[in-house]
């Protein structure tokens, strides 16, 4: 079981820091976005309210941001862009990230500030590009420390290499099978990681600490830090072998008393959980025409139901921007937020903190999503952090492995990049049984598109390993089974019903597989069973099917129980080698490859 870094061992590193102040608190820290809250009507300027001084209300800054995914350098494509509402009406996309970007604008919004956290709501590391992918992590753990982050919840990316990995993120020291990659052992972070609902199954307790206290001149604020209870169904089995995830809701009730008791009266969650607003746009008005109004999705009912005693939630994890309010179980409005992903927005939010109460002032709230644009001066220790890296991953990087004539995207229910990477999983199948029938391609598992023009100087059309390791950096294996038709059946249609039915989450398919998703209708009823063909003849029931999926599917992910249950299993190669091969096989530099039409699955809406 993974322990946090002592008391002693986090204040031995955080005396690296400048201007901060960090108190602990059960022996670890915690950091968390604050909801704004602003002065009461009632309460005056002046004595009564001080932004740096000693009256009765004391703003608090919180700056917040989520799923990080080790995105230090600008991600590329749609993943580094953002829409922006504009007062006519229309939108327009805004290039935004990279950590010299992300540092730049945090340092510059804390100017002034003498009460001011930083906190972010998970998925920081895992899913990460090839400059931190390729080293565990370790380089996003040393922006993160640079940045000065506060606190962070976990999220289910953390446990992609499992527990033992995560402690090490935290503690330090080297890997236990690559070593160490610098001349210095890596520290850890100097931030503390919250757990509160993820347990180990033989002790009942939590893996870190549950949550943290910032002090600074009289004020106090707690942070409490979960994941997603779905976790085990969206991470590998061995990354959360002997761990329980618990309810969000019931756990951050819990540690709310906890705080309470202890004269913590001002709490913030950092949830790793998010929502799906009615707009793409960053700066959408959720809270029209009432509050809430404009959000849906599983933290809806999370809000609603924490208890009154926590005046904030920060939020993560289906990588929306939003920033709401939604009611507590009292009625009253409370700030819900969330800052998108890959570091191309954060959050800007003022709590009003009542010293005589030593609670929020929840009568107004004051919170906004600000975008990373690249038109400031590039943060110049971040820029050595990635030369220093890039150096170390240049050599595997920067080799070509195919060609393509224009952008493949990764969105849409079907996607062009889903496709070829299902062709890329058929492929390699083939290599390994000649008798594979089709692949089948989870779409949480394609990270990024493949973009046309080039990004590090490699020629526009050139997909360099890095860029292909972005898009798959999980290092699954591609898996063989055998199937009924029955159970091919059943796969497609669990897509679309049971812990799939809210969200659908629509596989790619290889080549030769095609049917009609039909949206007008509700649950497994949305795949229609008569109209599923492989290479034009309808699926057999009673055949059986050789399928090649990736390793993640092969264990029932997703929430795909059917796939977990083939028969004759065969074990190939990590799926981004599957790609680099079939890359390699079908394209060069005079006869690169198209995006493919992501046309196999007709949609009815």
């Amino acid at each position: 079981m993974p322990a946090t870094s002592s008391a002693s061992a986090h204040q031995e590193r955080s005396r690296r820091r400048t201007n901060r102040f960090v108190a602990l608190t059960a022996g670890v820290v915690t950091v968390g976005a604050l909801a704004a809250a602003a002065l009461p009507g009632s309460a005056s300027a002046g004595e009564e309210h001080r932004k740096g001084g000693y009256g009765r209300y004391q703003d608090v800054q919180l700056l917040s941001f989520n799923d990080l995914h080790g995105n230090l350098e600008p991600p590329t494509g749609s993943s580094g862009r953002v829409t922006e509402h504009q007062h006519d009406g229309t939108t327009k996309t805004i290039d935004a990230g990279g950590v010299e970007y992300l540092a730049t604008h945090l340092r510059q919004a804390r100017k002034g500030e003498k009460y001011s956290i930083t906190a972010a709501g998970g998925d920081m590391v895992g899913a990460s590009p090839l400059i931190s992918g390729l080293f565990h992590d370790e380089p996003t753990i040393e922006a993160l420390n640079k940045l000065d982050l506060d606190v962070t919840s976990v999220g289910n990316h953390e446990f992609d290499e499992g527990a033992k990995e995560l402690g090490r993120l935290q503690n330090g020291g080297c890997h236990p099978k690559d070593g160490c990659y610098a001349d210095e052992k890596f520290e850890g972070a100097d931030f503390p990681y919250l757990a509160a609902n993820v347990l180990d199954e033989k002790t009942k307790k939590p893996i870190l600490k549950p949550y943290w206290v910032w002090k600074k001149n009289g004020v106090k604020v707690g942070f409490i830090g979960v994941t997603l209870e779905g976790t085990p169904d969206i991470v590998s089995a061995e990354g959360v072998k002997g761990l329980s995830f618990k309810d969000e809701t019931e756990t951050i009730n819990k540690y709310a008393k906890v705080l309470q008791k202890q004269g913590v009266k001002s709490i913030v969650a950092l949830i790793h959980e998010g929502g799906f607003p009615a707009s793409t746009s960053y700066n959408y008005d959720c809270d029209s025409p009432g509050a809430g109004d404009g959000i849906s999705g599983p933290i809806v009912d999370i809000a609603k139901n924490v208890t009154p005693q926590v005046d904030a939630l920060v939020t993560g994890h289906t990588h929306n921007a939003y920033v709401c309010s939604i009611a507590d179980p009292a009625g009253k409005p409370r700030m819900v937020t969330s800052a998108a992903s890959f570091g191309r927005l954060y959050t800007d939010t003022t709590l009003t903190y009542d010293r005589k109460t030593g609670d929020i002032a929840r009568t107004a709230v004051k919170s906004a999503n600000r975008v990373v644009t690249r038109d400031v001066p590039k943060a110049p220790d971040m820029t050595e952090l990635i030369s220093k890296w890039n150096a170390l991953a240049a050599p595997i990087g920067n080799k070509p492995i195919g060609y393509i004539s224009g952008d493949i995207g990764n969105t849409g229910t079907e996607s062009p990049l889903g496709d070829l990477i299902a062709d890329a999983q058929l492929a390699h199948g083939k290599q390994l049984d000649p008798e594979t029938d089709l692949a089948l391609m989870n779409p949480g598992g394609i990270r990024a598109p493949l973009t046309y023009a080039a990004k590090a100087g490699e020629g526009d059309g050139v997909v360099t390993y890095a860029e292909g390791f972005t898009v798959q950096p999980f290092a699954n294996t591609v898996n063989l089974q055998d199937f009924t038709g029955a159970q091919v059946i059943q796969a497609l249609k669990e897509q679309v019903s049971g812990p799939n039915a809210a969200a659908p989450k629509v596989l790619q398919v290889s080549s030769g597989l095609t049917y009609t998703l039909d949206l007008t209708k509700s649950g497994a009823d949305r795949v229609v069973t008569d109209s599923i063909r492989l290479n034009g003849a309808a699926i057999d029931p009673a055949a059986t099917y050789r399928v090649a999926t990736n390793s993640f599917l092969a264990g029932g992910g997703d929430g795909f129980p059917t796939l977990g249950q083939g028969t004759n299993d065969v074990v190939g190669s990590d799926d981004l080698t599957a790609l680099e091969q079939y890359l390699t096989a079908n394209s060069s530099a005079s006869n690169p490859i198209a995006p493919p039409k992501a046309d196999r699955i007709t949609i009815v809406k």
